[in-house]
């Protein structure tokens, strides 16, 4: 059996009879170390971004040598907050709104769940459109997370499970061109009206997949005016950096194509069709 005191587990052992055996105490460390990070995403800032790349990291433990956030936000507006330069983690009692409860910090929300919020803010008709969303909105598991670590692309000392970066169209053209380059991986979007925190953070990092919106779409930012209307907000989960990355690295960022204008371009497919079926019958 095993008893809980801070920071620490006393196992006690017992022989079949039922007689105590030994005890230990052990130790358990109740910091997470944040060091350099080991994956280089410095292709990342020849983009020339507006705003910065953010990690965000999901922990269970405090990360050791980040400062805690010294502020109440909400959740969408800590992406700001770290795009101006600031490097922090947060806990519970940083969040207002619903970061809580999509974090798996607490159980439930029951005045959100309800529905009863959605139709007095004008974006439900009713609560039952409202109510809806809370079956579909991805959430992490109950305590499984305790802190939220953020830190701009030149101030990362750990290995993000999200990397979210805020693009205009033709960088995030490159991004996506990036992801589907040597697999042929298809992109998508998804998304709810409210609570787009959750598909920005927290949706990438349980599915795997990349995802994506324009700003001006959800609603809690369009209301916070946290961004200028028509850029997109791309989150990219750890386990596709990998790949982006090499081929960030291999490919064109800006195809002939795109230098040529609408007829040139026609004719340059044209022809490339034209020489691959004389190959083609060449064989």
């Amino acid at each position: 059996m095993a008893a809980r005191l801070p920071n620490h587990y006393i196992i006690c052992f017992f022989s079949t009879s039922g007689n105590s055996l030994f005890r230990a105490t052990i130790e358990v460390k109740k910091e997470v170390k944040m060091g350099s990070i080991q994956q280089d995403l410095s292709i990342f800032s020849k983009f020339n971004f507006d705003r910065p790349p953010v990690g965000v990291k999901f922990l269970p433990n405090r990360p050791d040598g980040i400062e805690k956030l010294d502020k109440i936000l909400d959740f969408c507006e800590m992406l700001p907050e770290a795009q101006e330069g600031n490097a922090f983690y947060v806990t519970k009692e940083n969040f207002t709104c619903v970061g809580p409860l999509i974090l798996g910090m607490i159980e439930h929300e029951p005045i959100f769940e309800s529905g009863q919020v959605g139709p007095k803010l004008e974006v439900f008709k009713d609560v039952r459109a409202n109510q809806r969303i809370y079956h579909v909105i991805p959430k992490l598991q109950k305590g499984a997370v305790n802190y939220v670590t953020f830190a701009p692309l030149d101030k990362l000392s750990f290995e993000p499970d999200v990397l979210i970066i805020t693009a205009n169209a033709s960088q995030a053209e490159i991004l996506l061109r990036a992801l589907s380059y040597s697999s042929g991986r298809m992109w998508s979007a998804r998304g709810t009206s409210v609570i787009g925190c959750a598909w920005l953070f927290v949706y990438p990092y349980l599915s795997g997949e990349l995802n994506f919106t324009i700003t001006g779409f959800g609603h809690g930012m369009k209301a916070r005016k946290l961004f200028p209307e028509g850029l997109i907000l791309m989150s990219i989960p750890y386990d596709l950096l990998p790949d982006m990355v090499n081929n960030l690295r291999d490919m064109k960022w800006v195809p002939r194509s795109y230098t040529l204008g609408r007829e040139g371009h026609k004719k340059r497919v044209k022809r490339i069709v034209e020489e691959l079926n004389k190959e083609s019958q060449a064989k």
